[in-house]
């Protein structure tokens, strides 16, 4: 127990430090980006890479600086403040209120209570899909979300499984950092994007015929090309970097709240193969509590396989498996589950 203590509080010490450096990331990615995009607009009107050049893009880059720094800032206040606001839009999650549903709003009051947690608010999602996530970055932001489909389909033990995993997300500082990588990834994507974008149509002008001169202009843009797609993979690599082991984590807390790894246990496996919500942008699903890997397996995965999941709670957690499945058919065609899953009574009428 001491040990599993000090794992968690090691977690939320280093997600503060991981958050602070991300951060700190952040701005330099904004400031490579920012040199990389001049050096591609010199190498665009034809400019020889030199001294010359060189110096200008440098000249640049520092008058552009505190305009950077300061449209960075704005950015990343416009991201703490706005967080819940814009993954609601993009999303198309409503506010769920107690008059709405106070069924559920019981369920998450009472674990909070249960841990001396503030409540945070509820959000439903218009989707068939069987997930939920949590966002915001202090307790007058911080909100569950969870889709129809999940209602639907899981019983109330098993969806109090999923709000107390969403909860000690938020207890955990998660759901600070996941925000944080979004806004880092979301507006050095974008940036990106454009800068490319602009390049192809573009191209490099010239009014010289002189060959050496293109050629310059050419390393300039290659140069240029070469620091802004360093700050894209980089934030990319940002996303893709966070600790899988916040889900396990998570779904121990889970188990702590409610006293019940079988429910967990159940409601993973009725996720499974069911998570993916249309419409909804990669880095809102990284931010759910299940986000099926892609044809890479879970190499690249921000969440560690449901097989691995259930294989923890079974193992750490004294979960046992259900006796039927929720959805035979797919079960017995899933091969990533556990062959425990398809061997016995799973699948079976």
């Amino acid at each position: 127990m001491l040990g599993e203590a000090y794992g968690l509080y090691g977690h939320i010490r280093n997600n503060r430090i991981r958050s602070a450096f991300l951060l700190a990331g952040l701005f330099l990615l904004a400031y490579v980006l920012t040199f990389g995009v001049i050096l591609i607009g010199y190498g665009m009107s034809g400019y020889h890479i030199g001294a010359y050049v060189m110096w200008e893009t440098w000249r640049v880059f520092l008058t552009a600086l505190p305009f950077v720094t300061a449209a960075t800032l704005i950015w990343v206040f416009i991201g703490f403040r706005f967080n819940v606001a814009l993954i609601d839009k993009m999303t198309g999650a409503q506010p769920l209120t107690a008059a709405e549903n106070p069924r559920l709003h019981r369920m998450l009051e009472n674990l909070c209570i249960s841990r001396g947690l503030k409540t945070p608010k509820l959000a439903i999602l218009q989707s068939d899909a069987l997930n939920a996530f949590a966002s915001g970055v202090n307790d007058k932001q911080f909100t569950v979300t969870v889709t129809t489909g999940l209602l639907n389909a899981l019983d109330d033990k098993e969806v109090e499984a999923v709000l107390a995993h969403e909860l000690t997300h938020i207890r955990n500082g998660d759901v600070r950092l996941m925000i944080i990588a979004v806004v880092i990834s979301g507006v050095i994507s974008l940036v990106g994007e454009l800068v490319f974008r602009t390049f192809l149509r573009g191209g490099i002008r010239s009014s010289s015929s002189d060959s050496d001169r293109k050629g310059g202009a050419l390393i300039a843009v290659l140069i240029g090309v070469a620091l802004v797609v360093v700050a894209w993979v980089l934030a990319i690599v940002v996303r893709l970097s966070l600790s899988r082991s916040r889900e396990y984590l998570a779904d121990a807390g889970a188990v702590e709240l409610t006293k019940n790894p079988d429910a967990m246990i159940s409601a993973l496996l009725k996720i499974s193969g069911r998570a993916d919500i249309d419409g909804v942008p990669s880095g809102v699903m990284d931010m759910c509590f299940e986000n099926d890997p892609d044809d890479f397996a879970d190499l690249f995965s921000t969440h560690p396989s449901i097989t691995k999941r259930v294989q923890a709670l079974v193992e750490k957690a004294g979960g046992r498996m259900p006796d039927m499945p929720p959805h035979p058919p797919a079960m017995q065609q899933r091969p990533d589950l556990p062959s425990i899953v398809r061997s016995s009574s799973w699948g079976k009428s």
